[in-house]
C-alpha cells in the first residue's frame, strides 16, 4: 500500500481481513448442516407444508385428504398404489409439530450416521414394508370373512418408517441401547396394540421388526462399523483428544 509520500507501507494480512460475524458463522453451519442432512431437510419440508395446508382446510376436506391417501385394502384392489408414498406426507394421531420433530431428530440422525442412502431405504423399507404387511394380513381376512376386517381402513402417517428408524438405531447403537432400549420400544409398543388393537398399533410392531432386520443388513452393519471406528479416532482412545492432532 503506497501513502501520500510515495512509501510504501506493509499490509498486515491478519488486519486486512473483516471478522466473520456469528450471524454469518451460525448460517455458515446452518447450511452444512443441512447439505449433509439434506434427505431429512426435505422430508421435513414436504411434511411442513403438507401439515400447513391441511391446516387451512375444514374438517371435511382433511376427512377426504387423508381418505383418498390412505393405503388400505380398497385402494390397493382398484390399483391405487401411490397412496402408499403419499401416505407418508401426512402426521395423522399426534399433533404435526410432534410428528415432524419426531422425524426430524430419528431420521437426521441416521443420515448423519449412515448417510441419505441407507437412511432413506431404512425408513422406506419399514413404511412400506409394515403397509404391505399389515394390508396384506387386512386383505386376508376380508377373504376369509373374518369379522372386524375392513376395506376401507385409515391407514395414513410416518410411524411405520419413523418406528423401523428408531429401531435400526437402537440396534446398531451402544450395547445400553441395544440390551434396554430395544426392549422397552418393543414393550411399550405391545402395550400399546394390547389396550387398542388397532390395525396401526399392529403394524408399529411389524416396523419394529422390520428396523431390526435391517439392522442386520451387511450394507447397514459396514457403515455403522466405519462410523464407530472413524469416531475413535477422531477422539483418540476412552474419548481423550487424538494426540495426532
Amino acid at each position: 500500500m503506497t501513502d501520500r509520500l510515495g512509501t510504501t507501507k506493509q499490509t498486515d494480512p491478519a488486519t486486512s481481513r473483516r471478522p466473520v460475524s456469528r450471524t454469518a458463522a451460525l448460517r455458515s453451519t446452518a447450511r452444512g448442516a443441512a447439505f449433509r442432512l439434506r434427505l431429512t431437510s426435505v422430508y421435513v419440508v414436504l411434511l411442513t407444508v403438507t401439515a400447513s395446508w391441511l391446516a387451512t382446510q375444514s374438517h371435511a376436506g382433511r376427512a377426504r385428504f387423508v381418505r383418498h391417501n390412505s393405503s388400505n385394502v380398497h385402494h390397493m384392489e382398484v390399483g391405487k398404489w401411490w397412496t402408499m408414498f403419499t401416505s407418508g406426507l401426512v402426521v395423522d394421531g399426534v399433533p404435526a409439530w410432534a410428528g415432524i420433530a419426531a422425524v426430524a431428530v430419528a431420521l437426521g440422525l441416521a443420515e448423519w450416521r449412515w448417510g441419505p442412502a441407507r437412511a432413506g431405504a431404512v425408513f422406506v423399507f419399514g413404511h412400506l414394508g409394515a403397509t404391505l404387511l399389515t394390508e396384506g394380513a387386512m386383505w386376508v381376512m376380508l377373504t376369509a370373512r373374518i369379522p372386524g376386517a375392513l376395506s376401507r381402513a385409515r391407514d395414513v402417517g410416518i410411524s411405520y418408517g419413523l418406528v423401523a428408524t428408531v429401531g435400526c438405531l437402537l440396534a446398531l447403537g451402544p450395547r445400553p441401547m441395544r440390551r434396554y432400549g430395544l426392549p422397552a420400544l418393543a414393550v411399550a409398543l405391545t402395550g400399546t396394540w394390547a389396550a387398542d388393537q388397532q390395525l396401526a398399533d399392529a403394524g408399529h410392531l411389524v416396523a419394529l421388526g422390520l428396523g431390526v432386520l435391517a439392522a442386520r443388513s451387511p450394507w447397514l452393519r459396514t457403515r455403522a462399523a466405519e462410523g464407530a471406528a472413524a469416531a475413535v479416532i477422531a477422539g483418540g482412545p476412552r474419548g481423550e483428544p487424538d494426540p495426532g492432532r
